[in-house]
């Protein structure tokens, strides 16, 4: 019956629970990310580009660390992934206290950025293997809120922090929601990852994975559209963390930081209908016109002269942005074996990092040479060419359909054949099983 997919079980507990963990992992990161700079200014005096090394760093060794966790994953050490990880972003973190020179505190960022990396990738693999195969789309939008909130809720606590308490309390801060994660993830790390067996064995008849065989799995190279369109999206949020404070200073905005609280208010509003709207009509009912809601949002912002408008601003790219992260991110599972899961978080989270620290780089540069508001509609361009990829590959494939792998194929269908499918299939696969 039609009833049948949405009546399959999507908020359990370790749903929950990993949607938990995601939320402070990434909470922790950005509470740092925005104030860093300006505290790396006043205590070392650094210059733009040594400043610029803190984000670049840290996104190449998180980067590094993912490609070697996507291989763990596969060969079945996810606890060691998030426990040696947690550790070590905990131990980089409280290092910031004895850090007495610019090199040092570098040093310690890539530290934080190897431990990040693994953890990571390890709990939007394991939210892919628990969420169910007909309500992916949705699932994974639900937990990729938990990314989007962090984001933009981290910068407004870290700001917070530390020009009221000052680095040290932002520094025990972080650390306390890390530690945290450890008693959480506790009651996930006891569970087999058996969910990629179940998945391999559902349908026609089983078809066995190169993980199951011990083989080397390749690379998948339908991984590589998503990932480049994801890191385009990011460059245009790298500007804002990086130089939301810094524009509202050269705007006379009183409070430009809560820009992100709206975003994360748009984000929460729009990431459930994204979600369904996925599963119905696939990405291209979401990403073309979030580029465009994205583009609308960052040109307001440039104009902003009123806490009013920059909140306008916030909202309309919230929309765009919580609409096509989730997407990019469900695409990028839906088309690869339940093996390569791992591999498939690993390179969007690596495009977000990479594109991150690209817009901070590349558009702090074009703010050195014009002004942050300049900077703010030049960044407009990223989706431009994010929108001409998309729609030339479209039209280069013969349409915008992705084709989910063939082991989760039989769990896309469309609505309206699903009763018939059901009707005809359940004979075959009872003596499949």
């Amino acid at each position: 019956m039609n009833t049948q997919s949405t009546q399959v079980k999507l908020w359990t507990t370790d749903f929950i629970l990993l949607m938990l963990c995601n939320f402070l992992l990434f909470l922790q990161l950005h509470m740092i990310v925005s104030p860093l700079p300006a505290y790396v200014q006043d205590r070392f005096h650094a210059n733009a580009f040594e400043v610029s090394l803190f984000t670049c760093l840290f996104a190449l060794s998180a980067i590094a660390a993912r490609l070697y966790s996507a291989k763990a994953l596969e060969k079945g050490l996810r606890n060691t992934m998030i426990y040696v990880g947690l550790s070590i972003a905990l131990l980089a973190t409280l290092g910031y206290y004895f850090a007495a020179g610019i090199v040092v505190l570098l040093l310690l960022r890539m530290l934080f950025g190897v431990g990040f990396g693994m953890s990571s990738t390890a709990f939007p693999t394991m939210a892919s293997d628990i969420v169910p195969v007909k309500r992916m789309g949705e699932g994974m939008g639900y937990f990729g809120l938990s990314t989007s909130l962090a984001m933009s809720m981290g910068p407004i606590i870290g700001v917070t922090l530390l020009q009221g308490q000052g680095f040290v309390t932002l520094m025990l801060c972080t650390a306390g929601v890390i530690a945290v994660i450890y008693p959480l993830s506790y009651s996930l790390t006891r569970k087999k990852a058996s969910q990629h067996d179940q998945v391999t064995h559902i349908g026609a008849g089983a078809v066995p994975t190169s993980a199951a065989k011990g083989e080397k799995i390749p690379f998948n190279r339908k991984l590589i559209l998503p990932s480049v369109l994801n890191g385009l999206l990011s460059i245009t949020y790298g500007g804002l963390v990086g130089f939301i404070v810094l524009y509202g200073k050269e705007a006379n905005l009183s409070n430009p930081a809560l820009f992100f609280l709206f975003n994360a208010i748009a984000v929460l509003l729009v990431r459930p209908f994204a979600g369904r709207l996925y599963d119905q009509k696939g990405p291209k009912a979401l990403l073309i016109p979030g580029a465009i809601f994205i583009a609308i949002g960052l040109i307001i912002l440039s104009y902003a002269t009123s806490m009013l408008v920059l909140f306008i601003a916030a909202f309309i790219y919230g929309v765009g942005y919580g609409s096509m992260q989730s997407s990019l991110q469900t695409w990028m599972i839906q088309i690869v074996a339940p093996s390569q899961r791992g591999m498939a978080n690993g390179m969007f989270l690596n495009s977000l990092d990479l594109g991150i620290a690209t817009g901070a780089l590349l558009l702090g540069g074009i703010a050195s040479l014009t002004s942050y508001t300049d900077m703010y509609r030049y960044s407009v361009m990223f989706m431009i060419v994010f929108l001409l990829i998309y729609l030339v590959q479209g039209k280069r494939s013969g349409g915008f359909t992705i084709t989910p792998h063939p082991l989760l194929e039989h769990t896309h269908i469309s609505p309206d054949k699903e009763q018939s499918s059901n009707q005809t299939k359940p004979s075959n696969d009872s003596n499949q099983h």
